[in-house]
């Protein structure tokens, strides 16, 4: 989950209870908009993100598709995550709203997620992180095993992560 620059990134705290649910394919343009949003939030300028647009879009597809879902609070998504189901599942999005990062919503997600995977029998969980989300993806027990290229930016190497299940 991209992680935001900086000490004090700390938007408004949750008031309500924060509930999980799949994500719905209408919800795509939704989605999209939130996950450019979040990582826009790392600081990246906008030559950058205009690169990023097409990797960045969720389609009614791949909601219909992938293991795709929300954490939502009074009826706002703050945060989603993708998963293509398999014996090595593949994490496709993390992505929450800037100013809900650090307020346990990504490890609500994320612990949502991984139950998923384990009862789907996956044996480890894959990625390739945004490197300002390495801190995030390591305190959910993620390690690096290696580089991908990025699917955005030729010649960028991302940080290839996995997690044993």
């Amino acid at each position: 989950m991209d992680q935001g620059k900086g000490p004090g990134r700390q938007g408004p705290q949750l008031t309500g209870a924060v509930t999980i649910r799949r994500a719905r394919p209408e919800e795509a343009a939704l989605l999209t908009a939130l996950s450019l949003r979040s990582k826009a939030s790392n600081g990246y300028d906008e030559a950058f993100m205009a690169r990023c647009v097409a990797e960045l879009t969720v389609t009614p597809e791949r909601v219909a598709t992938n293991e795709t879902w929300v954490a939502e609070e009074a009826g706002r998504v703050l945060a989603f995550i993708e998963m293509e189901p398999g014996p090595e599942a593949e994490i496709h999005s993390v992505f929450a709203e800037p100013d809900c990062r650090r307020k346990g919503v990504g490890r609500l997600l994320w612990a949502h997620m991984e139950e998923r995977a384990r009862a789907a029998g996956a044996r480890a969980l894959l990625l390739d992180a945004d490197p300002f989300a390495v801190p995030f993806y390591e305190s959910m027990g993620m390690r690096i095993v290696g580089q991908s290229p990025s699917g955005s930016i030729p010649g960028r190497m991302l940080p290839r992560m996995r997690k044993d299940l």
